[in-house]
């Protein structure tokens, strides 16, 4: 499904990503690690495609597809999400509003015509419901006055209703308290599935107590250094990065 290659990636003349390779298949829950300043954001940026970061080499593909010509929208539209570690506010759209023009975009990205209102108004019953959420929430205008639980579990419901192949959460579980991280992670393991992947960015192994990968990648100085499955978390929560810095220095 995703296939990174080689990349190299800068933000205002600053190298930030040294050569990352990643392999992502459908079906599969990988997760990224590493401190502070080692390039996870950016990597995610630079996989949705954000403009402020500049690829100077190696390839980033879709199910095939090479997207270095693709901006952020186009790839939205091909299939990737992007939970951010900051959701802006929108005052004035409803959540319901918001989530209705996103789908009606990618339908007419993919020459569809808009989803009826009754499709639609049954849809986001369904995911509302799976994914404990009440019709005050979704009447709320986006994000403005959300708690941090809120806003992740906004997030979670943006991404059931768009089915996105690749959905990418980045540090999702920032700020959350144990219950709305449970909430958040819960959401997130009922909309896995075999065509889907999601890549987990994160500090802590916490998260993926709930969100169990399949994979966890170490990011350090910009290169994935090392790769293992849902125990080398637990190695690195028991060992901490320090342990990784001596590996490779």
């Amino acid at each position: 499904m995703l296939t990174v290659k080689d990349l190299h990636a800068s933000v205002e003349g600053k190298e930030i990503l040294k050569g990352i390779n990643l392999q992502v298949n459908p079906g599969e829950v990988h997760a990224i690690m590493g401190p502070n300043g080692s390039g996870k954001s950016t990597l995610a940026s630079v996989i949705a495609g954000n403009e402020d970061y500049e690829v100077s080499s190696g390839e980033i593909t879709l199910n095939g597809e090479e997207l270095s010509e693709a901006d952020a929208e186009e790839r939205a539209h091909k299939g990737i999400f992007l939970s951010f570690q900051y959701p802006i506010e929108i005052p004035g759209v409803t959540v319901t509003n918001f989530i209705k023009t996103a789908i009606n975009a990618n339908r007419k990205a993919q020459g569809l015509e808009d989803m009826p209102a009754k499709d639609m108004l049954k849809n986001i019953r369904e995911k509302a419901a799976l994914l404990e959420i009440d019709s005050k929430f979704l009447s709320r205008s986006l994000n403005e006055g959300f708690s941090g639980g809120e806003k992740k579990r906004n997030e979670i419901f943006q991404m059931a209703m768009l089915e996105p192949k690749l959905a990418i959460l980045d540090e999702t579980d920032s700020g959350l308290d144990i219950d709305a991280l449970k909430i958040v992670a819960n959401g997130v393991n009922k909309l896995k599935s075999k065509d889907n992947a999601v890549v987990v960015i994160t500090h802590y192994q916490r998260l993926l107590d709930y969100i169990v990968p399949d994979f966890v990648h170490v990011l350090y100085n910009g290169k994935i250094v090392k790769s293992g499955t849902k125990e080398l978390a637990h190695e690195l929560e028991a060992k901490g990065y320090d342990w990784i810095k001596q590996l490779v220095d």
